[in-house]
């Protein structure tokens, strides 16, 4: 009898260690899978606050820019309530980053245009001509809605002048590297996608929806020969600093944004 009370013993103790083993943390499940401790994520908009945002070259954030349901929102109705004329980026100015990977979520209504844009300086009479962007835009209806011929001979581009060129496509590094479309799966207008941005002085890359679009060397030969062939060739300061702000455009578009967050690399 004793021996059969002792191998019950024992079978119920291995029982019940199995049992623990396989109990979760009640937290696993918010905890990336690439990101095991999930400590190392900077929230720079949360859906409650917009506490260290404010515009570019000012101190406040500009009249339109909301929050809605948890969402930072340009609200261009909102804006032109209060005489706004639209052009006023707005940056995250509570901390400069060098190496980074940025993530966030945007939607876009028809017609829609705006960028995320890193490393930015102030001082200049805009963010473009100092920070890279990374182009949101809606490709196929912004030319239904808005002519961009004018401005694409103005660059140049001679063929087909009314249509959006590879460089000016979500995803792309504005004016320097092309979005790759057979890796691009962009969500219809009015509904959420997620951008990523990797940036280390060895690599940069873009991402959209989980898929990677483009990657590139900065500051290398390659690097300058674009920026000195194309748009940025007047800006002199374009793309050289190695720190700065993140910033989000305002090109006098609806726009939505949520989830935004940084790693520090």
């Amino acid at each position: 009898m004793k021996h059969i009370i002792f191998a019950l013993s024992i079978a119920s103790l291995l029982l019940s260690c199995k049992g623990e083993q396989k109990t979760e943390h009640p937290l696993d499940h918010t905890i990336p899978k690439n990101d095991p401790t999930g400590e190392e994520w900077i929230s720079l908009f949360d859906g409650t606050s917009t506490e260290g945002w404010r515009a570019y070259n000012g101190d406040t954030l500009p009249p339109g820019w909301v929050i809605e349901d948890g969402v930072l929102t340009f609200n261009t109705e909102l804006g032109l309530e209060q005489d706004y004329t639209g052009g006023i980026d707005i940056i995250y100015a509570a901390e400069e980053f060098d190496n980074f990977e940025l993530y966030l979520e945007w939607k876009l209504p028809e017609g829609g245009n705006s960028g995320i844009f890193y490393h930015v300086k102030e001082g200049y009479n805009s963010i473009p001509e100092v920070s890279p962007e990374y182009q949101l835009i809606d490709d196929l209806g912004y030319t239904k809605i808005h002519d961009i011929t004018d401005y694409n001979l103005s660059l140049g581009y001679t063929e087909n002048p009314e249509e959006l060129k590879p460089l000016q496509k979500t995803g792309s590094d504005y004016a320097m590297h092309p979005a790759d479309p057979s890796q691009k799966v962009l969500h219809p207008i009015g509904e959420w996608n997620s951008s990523k941005i990797v940036f280390t002085p060895q690599k940069v890359e873009h991402w959209l929806n989980g898929k990677k679009l483009l990657s590139f060397v900065p500051w290398d030969d390659a690097w300058f020969e674009k920026k000195n062939s194309d748009k940025w060739k007047t800006s002199p300061d374009y793309g050289k600093f190695k720190t700065g702000y993140i910033g989000l455009q305002d090109h006098s578009s609806s726009i939505w944004f949520r989830n935004i967050k940084i790693k520090k690399l």
